[in-house]
């Protein structure tokens, strides 16, 4: 099969950019039949990433496996507002957040790139592949990067993409998995948990809603299970002047704002409409 027959195949199947995952898969394959298995794959609708065996994200490439949640180009709004945190381009990398100081990122297509001397404390929380921390990891070099996840499919996928950047990868439940000794130290915390409500995974496209896992999905009846649990624990675990961070709707952003201001935290809300991406920033108070 050559380029033209894969993307047609492809098209068929409905892939909106066939020509482009054509390519891909032609790269990836090592034979005639290894492509064509490629193929039949994506077209019953595996995830093209499952395929490769790997995402883009934040410019670079990071594992994947079959099980494991496949990063999204929202996210990176995520990774752009702890870098402008921890470069001190918001205000200072241990200071308080506003909004106006925050809002412009948003509309950027890239990103601070950061810099060598942020040393501080950063965690991806429930962290899937690893793909938030290893972009921070590549920005500050210095930074003590810690991250988690329940589910131990994702905490082999993220040890694959971040110890060799120097990150610690633990296994457990939010907060539970973390060493006791980053309490009171974490400077940035970075939480893609999951948001979506039960009765609406149903609408989303069948590659995330067959074929990843659902605990990387369900956040239960309004979204906001976890990021209730994430806002009660929170302080025990921020510096003096840390910083939360959760990817939330924009549907669900005044409800995640309210929770982590519940807990005492300073809340700026920052939405992306380029990355279609919403971000909670909650600021602890010295």
């Amino acid at each position: 099969m050559g380029a033209v027959e894969v993307a047609d195949a492809l098209r068929a199947a409905g892939c909106v950019f066939a020509e482009e995952e054509a390519l891909l898969l032609l790269e990836r394959a090592a034979s005639p039949d290894e492509l064509a298995d490629c193929v039949r794959r994506r077209v019953a609708g595996v995830p093209l990433e499952y395929i490769l065996g790997w995402a883009e994200f934040d410019g670079h490439r990071m594992a994947v496996r079959p099980g494991v949640f496949v990063p999204r180009r929202r996210t990176e709004l995520l990774v752009w507002l702890a870098a402008e945190l921890m470069s001190g381009e918001g205000s200072s990398s241990r200071g308080a957040v506003s909004g106006d100081s925050l809002s412009g990122i948003a509309t950027e297509v890239q990103g601070p790139r950061g810099n060598a001397f942020f040393g501080g404390v950063v965690v991806d929380l429930c962290c899937g592949s690893g793909a938030v921390g290893a972009a921070l990891a590549r920005r500050f070099t210095r930074a003590e990067l810690h991250a988690a996840d329940i589910d131990p499919v994702a905490v082999e996928c993220a040890r694959s993409n971040l110890e060799a950047l120097g990150g610690h990868v633990h296994a457990g439940d939010l907060f539970d998995a973390l060493p006791r000794g980053l309490r009171g130290r974490v400077d940035v915390l970075a939480v893609n948990a999951p948001y979506v409500p039960t009765h609406a995974i149903r609408t989303m496209p069948s590659e995330a809603r067959v074929h990843e896992p659902l605990i990387s999905l369900d956040g239960g009846t309004d979204g906001l299970d976890f990021h209730r649990r994430v806002a009660a624990g929170v302080k025990n675990w921020l510096a003096p002047q840390g910083h939360l961070l959760i990817e939330t709707s924009g549907q669900q952003a005044d409800g995640t704002a309210a929770l982590v201001a519940a807990e005492g935290l300073s809340v700026t809300t920052v939405h992306s409409e380029e990355l279609d991406g919403t971000v909670v920033v909650g600021s602890a108070r010295s």
